[in-house]
């Protein structure tokens, strides 16, 4: 799923991105809590890194965590996504990437819900939704 790395200069990087996703993607910022486009998004669809369009998530395993950010209990693909230690803010966390272009799409936990336990807690400024076909 992922294919060839994509590497880009940081330049290019602020050229493609908006500051918001600048800020996220490449900084390893995040948003406020319940502010994201795709907090309370309900579409079915698919879930793509805003950075490259790598599919990432399916809406099938969206839910509510009441956390204040999209929310995935699984990626759609193993490959897909690419974690490493986060010890920043005094703490360690679990940081989620994009496989493809490494950009920083938020954190995983172990506190989600069947069938995995898991919590991927995505910035929406990381993810661009494409909806189903209705």
């Amino acid at each position: 799923m992922t294919g060839k790395k994509i590497e880009k200069s940081d330049e290019e990087w602020r050229e493609q991105l908006t500051p918001e996703q600048y800020e996220i993607l490449r900084r390893k910022g995040t948003e406020a809590p319940f502010t994201g486009d795709y907090v309370d998004e309900k579409r079915p669809g698919t879930y793509k890194c805003s950075g490259c369009g790598q599919p990432l998530f399916s809406s099938a395993t969206k839910y509510d965590s009441g956390t204040g950010w999209p929310s995935f209990y699984e990626p759609m693909d193993d490959e897909a996504v690419e974690t490493e230690d986060d010890r920043s803010m005094f703490m360690k966390r679990t940081e989620v990437l994009c496989s493809r272009c490494d950009a920083h799409l938020g954190h995983v936990f172990d506190d989600g819900p069947d069938p995995t336990g898991q919590r991927y807690c995505i910035n929406s400024a990381s993810l661009e939704l494409e909806p189903e076909d209705e």
